[in-house]
């Protein structure tokens, strides 16, 4: 009887949260999407009645051109949450190693990573693996390690930490960069908490760690965030 009741609480949760992702998430495409086309629409008019020159206008274009980059971000990662919510979704556990994430996101964060001069680590056992659906798991981390390479100041390090106890694998990106305060990190899930331009002037929604709780909640796992401001954040996942 107890085991049936902890499982509907859990599916009650579960709702509660689906819930609250999607109207967070229409939120955010609604509010975003009409300031970006907004202000470029009244950059273009104000050109049009020659209020501003062109020379100020295409010093106002980084700025849009910053807005759009930003967009364009919130649509990917609702693209990716909507491939879990329509169709023929259906979680599809493979057999995954730790390893083999590392250099993906390696190779595919290499500009990024020259840029910041960041240097990227593994640490722990090359032949761990997990068992989980690899497009839920990789999204997942793509967010996480992208978050980390924004907040994070040039010549700092990251890396992805694998640890076993038992039966529970845990994944964790660690940086060493911004982090946040108390109040920030006891509000990240939330759509009321504040955005934070990253260290060179990165926007974002504040949508990438919401997707990821989901994500992660998709694959049976739970999420844990440590974050100290100016010290950095740790990001773990943990699977059975």
């Amino acid at each position: 009887m107890n085991d049936q009741i902890n499982e509907l609480q859990l599916k009650i949760e579960r709702l509660e949260n689906e819930i609250s992702f999607k109207n967070g998430l229409i939120s955010i495409l609604s509010h975003d999407s009409k300031e970006m086309f907004g202000n470029f629409l009244r950059l273009i008019e104000a050109l049009e009645d020659n209020i501003i020159g062109e020379e100020d206008f295409f010093k106002l274009l980084p700025q849009v051109k910053s807005d759009a980059q930003k967009n364009l971000q919130t649509i990917k990662d609702s693209t990716a949450w909507l491939k879990t919510q329509y169709g023929d979704f259906q979680i599809k556990p493979v057999k995954i190693m730790v390893i083999d994430l590392f250099y993906h996101f390696e190779e595919k964060y290499a500009v990024k990573l020259k840029e910041k001069n960041i240097k990227f680590y593994f640490k722990g056992d090359p032949n761990a693996f997990l068992i989980t659906d690899r497009f839920l798991l990789e999204s997942a981390l793509d967010k996480i390690f992208n978050n980390s390479i924004k907040y994070s100041w040039s010549g700092q390090d990251i890396y992805l930490e694998q640890v076993t106890k038992g039966d529970q694998v845990m994944l964790c990106v660690v940086d060493f960069g911004m982090g946040m305060n108390e109040k920030s990190l006891s509000t990240i899930f939330t759509y009321g908490n504040p955005i934070f331009l990253g260290t060179a002037g990165e926007k974002g929604v504040g949508l990438s760690l919401k997707i990821v709780k989901n994500f992660v909640s998709l694959m049976h796992g739970n999420i844990d965030i440590i974050s100290s401001e100016s010290k950095g954040t740790t990001v773990s996942l943990f699977f059975t």
